[in-house]
């Protein structure tokens, strides 16, 4: 019987069986944010185990609230920093040097195929976009992984989500997994790998494979996955180069984790796309869904442009472009954040900070605050927004606030009309 890439991934890390169900996996990166590893790190200093298990293999960055806001976020901040320092880890981004998370790390080319790889968040799942597993984990999980590079899994069950048919204009990867989300529902993957194939994703750019994966654990998966391709080579080239000889090389040594022909599926799902225009949330699941020509004409007080579902080069292009020589309507406002300083010095580059400041935008740093209602964003009790980013839950992004998800180009004209709508 044939393998999904994930049982592929699983068996070439697996250490031991303790249980029957039980994979305890070695571990190639853990990443570490200032929100969820401070806990870690101060639950190890107490037990007296202050050490990692491979100072290389860990990559750590202040993203959440950066920069701090306050006496609780600097602490967490001065937590992580001095972590880092004495344990010798190399690769920490403070404040100036960061990005969100789930954006940065794949940008500094630290994901891999066939990687495991897991964080103490949620939307660890983004780096499956690479054909590799990662997973958002529990304070334990992420204790026992920085201190003995292993974590246990039980062995992956899959979902097959096939795409295909060509997008028409105006259409993006937002779009796609939002539709996905209103097909399966916020439960519908619960405990399994949703693994993304079809015409779909092969024309899709790793920036937007990232988007998919990104909100696949809004349907309940631990996991996205895409095959790893040409593209995932081109994308990684720059940090891979030295250990092949050509591109070719690499891209046959990475499908080996693309799934057996006769690889079994807990379910499997077809779509074609190519009728599909351009999705909304309502209410407060992200399996909530509506053509944005039904919700048309919804007020708004605020747009968001970022996040690590929407705030990549790619993305800001795309607002960009729609907002260029535009004016952004009165009584409303516009937060843009790229999300990664790269992606701000390219965006400076290209012209377009100056499109958003221009047409009246504020322009932030990186930074996940305005997602998860920390800071750079909050919003007001019944204030509504059209956001990039990923979760509509009641009060993600302020308490009593409003959030209706959508891609850059939706998010970018209805900045224009003050009220949702397609273009």
């Amino acid at each position: 019987m044939g393998k999904t890439t994930a049982q592929k991934i699983f068996d070439a890390h697996l250490l031991e069986k303790p249980f029957e169900d039980t994979y305890i996996l070695r571990l190639d990166k853990v990443f570490c944010h200032e929100i969820t590893t401070p806990i870690a790190i101060n639950d190890l200093i107490e037990r007296k185990l202050d050490k990692v298990f491979d100072a290389d293999k860990i990559k750590v960055v202040i993203d959440h609230v950066s920069p701090a806001k306050d006496s609780k976020s600097a602490l967490q901040h001065k937590i992580l920093r001095e972590w880092a320092k004495r344990n010798q880890i190399k690769d920490f981004f403070d404040i100036g040097n960061n990005g969100v998370c789930h954006a940065l790390f794949p940008e500094k080319g630290f994901v891999r195929p066939g990687n495991i790889i897991i964080m103490g968040d949620s939307h660890t799942c983004t780096y499956g976009a690479f054909g590799c597993f990662a997973a958002g984990v529990g304070t334990t999980d992420l204790e026992v992984g920085i201190l003995k590079g292993i974590c246990a899994f039980k062995y992956p069950k899959t979902i097959k989500v096939n795409l295909n048919g060509k997008l028409r204009d105006g259409v993006y990867a937002k779009d796609v997994i939002l539709f996905v989300l209103s097909q399966l529902g916020c439960n519908g993957a619960t405990d399994c790998i949703l693994e993304f194939c079809g015409s779909v994703i092969d024309d899709l750019d790793m920036e937007q494979r990232m988007t998919v994966c990104n909100m696949a654990v809004e349907s309940g998966a631990t996991c996205g996955i895409c095959y790893p391709d040409m593209k995932t080579v081109g994308y990684l080239w720059p940090f891979i180069k030295n250990q092949f000889d050509s591109k070719e090389e690499a891209l046959k040594k990475y499908s080996e984790y693309i799934s057996d022909k006769d690889a079994e599926y807990v379910k499997t799902y077809s779509f074609d796309l190519s009728e599909l225009t351009p999705l909304c949330t309502y209410g407060y699941k992200p399996d909530c869904v509506k053509t944005v020509k039904e919700m048309e004409g919804t007020k708004i007080n605020q747009v968001y442009i970022g996040s690590c579902t929407n705030g990549r080069i790619s993305d800001l292009r795309i607002a960009a472009s729609i907002l260029k020589g535009k004016k952004i309507a009165p009584n409303i406002r516009v937060i843009v954040s790229p999300a990664t300083q790269a992606v701000y010095r390219q965006a400076l580059e290209e012209g377009l900070i100056t499109v958003f400041t221009e047409a009246g935008c504020c322009v932030t740093n990186p930074s996940c605050g305005a997602c998860l209602g920390m800071s750079c964003g909050v919003l007001a009790e019944n204030e509504v927004c059209i956001s990039t980013t990923n979760r509509n839950f009641y009060g993600r992004m302020g308490k009593g606030g409003i959030v209706h998800l959508a891609s850059p180009s939706t998010a970018a004209f209805s900045a224009i009309k003050g009220f949702i709508c397609e273009k």
